[in-house]
């Protein structure tokens, strides 16, 4: 099974979750794929879509998991590797209203120098990362929020 974390924010995702479709459909993917959506609302007959879950539910999706598909946001990233779940992280773009600023892909950048995570800064990168994704050997986290939190203070002082 295979989740997928939107975050909670107030815009939605919905390229991601489209893309995630038409992979499905191409036979891509071919587990389950759960999706805890936030605000994105798109129906679909391939995905299990919830708005908003319990923590235990989360976090059930998460232990029950292959890996996980997360929006570039450091909290559903962080869950993920808490878990020690396989991530791959996929940018929000601020050209399609889908974030104010374009913070995720610095997010991106810092968590692959680690060797924590696959990123993709677009969406049409997330079909080469799931081929990717089963010879992934993600190196251990080790939290260092003082560095997490001043690098996107600086960002977001700066743009």
């Amino acid at each position: 099974m295979i989740f997928v974390t939107l975050g909670t924010q107030d815009k939605p995702f919905n390229r991601l979750v489209k893309e995630i479709d038409k992979l499905v459909q191409k036979g891509i993917i071919k587990d389950e794929v759960v999706v805890q959506a936030g605000c994105t609302k798109i129906a679909t007959k391939n995905l299990k879509m919830f708005d908003i879950i319990s923590i235990d539910d989360f976090n059930q999706y998460i232990k029950n998991s292959d890996f996980i598909i997360a929006h570039a946001g450091v909290g559903s990233i962080l869950d993920g590797l808490k878990h020690n779940k396989k991530v791959i992280a996929v940018a929000r773009s601020k050209k399609y209203g889908e974030i104010i600023n374009d913070h995720q892909v610095q997010i991106i950048d810092e968590f692959v120098k680690k060797g924590y995570i696959i990123g993709c800064k677009d969406v049409d990168e997330l079909e080469s990362a799931l081929k990717k994704i089963v010879k992934f050997k993600p190196q251990k986290y080790i939290s260092n929020n003082t560095s997490f939190v001043n690098l996107i203070d600086n960002y977001l002082q700066n743009n």
